[in-house]
């Protein structure tokens, strides 16, 4: 299993490499959403940020705006693009409702099951991408339950630590809660899940 520090370190590299990508390719795609100085905002696979300015930059001869997020987990600073900010997937962070929800969903004994480790694989990172706490729970119910049955490999076992961090660092802020104990509450749920499946599977037998 990766360590927090290894998974912080993996992070940080990934997120300066992005910031990057988006500076240079930085066209109106998919609308705007507009965020304010001082907004928890949560950006794909990268999680839980700060807007801390909005600013004009040159980029190509052209003026845009920017939004200089702060990620939290590893203190980097990303600039996405105003004008991309739905393209990009940025979004508010959950709210305390949605978290009851996320959390009945993770509890459901209904599990996504794949024939073969390269469409679960496409699958489970397509998900992660969207930066929906449903779909990476979704990706860490299927990964734990194949767990269950064999080994995960080294990708899936770098997925599922991400897909589990990434949970957990957006409800331990919105519900000013310590980590440790929101990953005890998950932990549960998803045992919840597991069990209910194999009863569920017996019934049908």
């Amino acid at each position: 299993m990766l360590t927090s520090m290894m998974f912080r370190s993996i992070l940080n590299r990934s997120v300066r490499s992005i910031s990057l990508f988006f500076a240079i390719y930085s066209f109106n795609l998919g609308g705007i959403l507009r965020f304010a100085v001082g907004d928890k905002v949560v950006y794909p696979n990268h999680g839980v940020g700060i807007i801390e300015e909005i600013r004009m930059r040159q980029i190509v001869g052209a003026e845009q705006e920017f939004y200089h997020l702060r990620i939290f987990s590893n203190e980097t600073t990303v600039m996405v693009p105003v004008g991309n900010s739905r393209t990009v997937g940025l979004r508010k962070l959950f709210d305390k409702k949605q978290i009851t929800e996320l959390f009945e969903h993770l509890r459901s004994p209904e599990i996504d099951s794949y024939s073969n480790w390269k469409g679960r694989y496409k699958e489970n990172a397509e998900k992660m991408r969207s930066g929906h706490l449903f779909d990476m729970a979704d990706v860490l119910k299927n990964l734990v339950n194949l767990s269950k049955r064999k080994a995960l490999s080294y990708r899936e076992k770098q997925m599922y630590e991400k897909a589990k961090y990434l949970i957990v660092s957006e409800i331990a802020i919105v519900e000013s809660a310590d980590e440790s104990g929101v990953q005890e509450r998950i932990d549960e749920a998803l045992e919840i899940a597991i069990s209910a499946r194999k009863k569920k599977k017996k019934k049908s037998a």
